[in-house]
C-alpha cells in the first residue's frame, strides 16, 4: 500500500512499503527431509560401536533412553550382542555439592588419562526440570578441550526425574561405551543426593569432590556419601584458599577414622588439588589407579563386579513391575476412583493402595 507520508507536500519523508507476510512455516522445510537420520539394523549398531564409531554409538545411547516401547527389543539386544567385549575398564563415579567445579575437574582429569594412551567416556548427567522435563545439557560448554578430543566422548543424559536425578540407562551406556573400545569411564552425578546409591552400584571407584572454605566443611554432608567415598578431594586449592583447603582436608581425614574400614580393605584418602589451575590432577590420578591395583589383587574388583550386575538385576525386575502396573489400563481406572475415595475420605491411602494391588495380582 501507498503511504500518505510519500505525498509531495510532505516534504523529507519517505516510508518504505516494507515486505509482505512472511509464512510461519519454514518453506525449505521438506528440504531438509533427505537429511533425516538413518536407521541402523541391530548388526550395524553393533558392528559401528564395535568398530568406535561415534555417531553410531550415540544413536544406540539415544536408542537405549528411548522411553518409545518398539525401541526397548532393539536396544536390549545390541546390548545382548556389545556385552562380551566388555568389562575391561575402568569406571569412576564423580560426585559433590553443586558448584564443587566437577566438570571443570573431569576435563582436567580427562585430559591427563588420555595421555596413558586411553579412550575416555563420560557419562554426565544432567538434571531435568520438574515441571518442563527439560535439560539444559551443557557439560560440553565446560569441558572444552575434552570435547574436542578424538579418544574422548562425552555424553550429557537428562536424568528424566529418576531418582535423585541418576539416567536410569546410564548402566547400559557404560556397556556400550566398553564395546566401543572406552577403558575409562567416568560418571558424573548431578549433586549430593540420593543419586549417588544408584552411581555406586555401577562403578569402580568413587570420588567425592569437596570445597574448602564454605564454612563448616562437613555440613551437609551426609554420613553414607563419605561411607561410600574411596576417595575425597578439595578442589580450588589455590592462591589464597590453599590454606583453607589443607584445614578441610585434616578435617575430613579426621571424619573418615570415625568410620568403620570399608569392605574393600582401602583406606579412603583426602587430597587437596586446583582443577582449574591442574594443580594435583596427576596425584588424584595415581590414588585411584593405586586404588584399583589393591581391590585386583586382593579380589574385591571382581566380587563388587558381581554384587552390582545382581543389584542391577533386581533394579530391573523393579522397574518393569512398576512400569507394567502403571500401564495396565484396569489399575489405571481403578486409581482415579480410588483417589476420589481418598479425597472425599471414603477410604485411606493405605487401604486404597492393598486394594488396587490385591486388583493387580488377583488380574
Amino acid at each position: 500500500m501507498d503511504h500518505i507520508e510519500n505525498d509531495k507536500q510532505f516534504q523529507g519523508l519517505r516510508v518504505n512499503k516494507g515486505t509482505s507476510e512472511q509464512p510461519s512455516v519454514n518453506p525449505y522445510l521438506n528440504n531438509f527431509k533427505k537429511f533425516k537420520r538413518k536407521s541402523y539394523t541391530v548388526s550395524e549398531y553393533v558392528e559401528g560401536i564395535r568398530k568406535g564409531n561415534i555417531s553410531i554409538l550415540g544413536q544406540a545411547v539415544t536408542l537405549i533412553e528411548s522411553s518409545n516401547p518398539d525401541h526397548y527389543p532393539i536396544a536390549q539386544e545390541v546390548i545382548e550382542k556389545c556385552l562380551p567385549y566388555t568389562g575391561d575398564s575402568v569406571r569412576i563415579g564423580i560426585t559433590g555439592v553443586p558448584g564443587a567445579g566437577k566438570s571443570t575437574s573431569i576435563d582436567s582429569f580427562g585430559m591427563h588419562i588420555l595421555k596413558g594412551n586411553n579412550k575416555l567416556a563420560v557419562l554426565a548427567i544432567d538434571p531435568s526440570s520438574e515441571v518442563t522435563k527439560g535439560s539444559i545439557l551443557g557439560d560440553k560448554t565446560r569441558m572444552e578441550r575434552l570435547s574436542t578430543e578424538k579418544n574422548a566422548f562425552i555424553r550429557p543424559s537428562p536424568s528424566a526425574g529418576s531418582l535423585g536425578g541418576v539416567a536410569r540407562k546410564t548402566r547400559e551406556t557404560i556397556i556400550l561405551c566398553e564395546a566401543a573400545g572406552f577403558n575409562r569411564i567416568i560418571v558424573e552425578t548431578v549433586g549430593v543426593g540420593q543419586s549417588e546409591t544408584a552411581v555406586h552400584s555401577m562403578v569402580d571407584f568413587f570420588l567425592l569432590i569437596q570445597l574448602a572454605g564454605t564454612g563448616d566443611e562437613l555440613q551437609g554432608i551426609k554420613r553414607g556419601i563419605m561411607e561410600m567415598a574411596d576417595g575425597i578431594v578439595i578442589n580450588k586449592a589455590d592462591g589464597n584458599n590453599i590454606d583453607k583447603a589443607k584445614l578441610a582436608q585434616s578435617h575430613f581425614k579426621n571424619a573418615l577414622h570415625l568410620f568403620p574400614l570399608p569392605d574393600s580393605g582401602w583406606s579412603p584418602k583426602v587430597l587437596t588439588y586446583s582443577g582449574y589451575y591442574e594443580i594435583g590432577i596427576a596425584e588424584v590420578w595415581d590414588m585411584i589407579e593405586e586404588y584399583i591395583t589393591f581391590v585386583k589383587n586382593n579380589g574385591y574388583f571382581e566380587y563388587r563386579r558381581n554384587e552390582q550386575a545382581k543389584y542391577w538385576m533386581y533394579e530391573s525386575i523393579n522397574e518393569q513391575l512398576k512400569s507394567n502396573f502403571y500401564n495396565n489400563p484396569k489399575i489405571q481406572q481403578e486409581l482415579k476412583s480410588l483417589e476420589q475415595q481418598i479425597l472425599s475420605s471414603q477410604i485411606s491411602s493405605f487401604a486404597a493402595a492393598n486394594k488396587v494391588l490385591d486388583i493387580y495380582l488377583k488380574h
